[in-house]
């Protein structure tokens, strides 16, 4: 499996992600099972990526090309 925190990956590490933690009701912190209620963003070293818990970003919508780009 590739790494999914390279550089150009775009993600880091954050209790969001793992499978340690849980969303807290109010969504502004995460309820961890090892640390207690932490932000989203930070990470301890019990992190363990859970990759259902991400979201990824929606990809660019397609460019719109006309007909008369296409002929010869």
């Amino acid at each position: 499996m590739k790494n999914p925190f390279k550089k150009d990956s775009g993600v880091s590490p954050a209790c969001a992600y793992c499978k340690n933690g849980r969303l807290s009701p109010d969504g502004e912190g995460v309820l961890c099972s090892k640390k207690g209620i932490v932000e989203k963003d930070f990470c301890c070293k019990k992190y363990k990526y859970d990759i259902l818990k991400r979201q990824p970003k929606r990809p660019p919508a397609l460019q719109k090309f006309s007909p008369d780009e296409f002929k010869l």
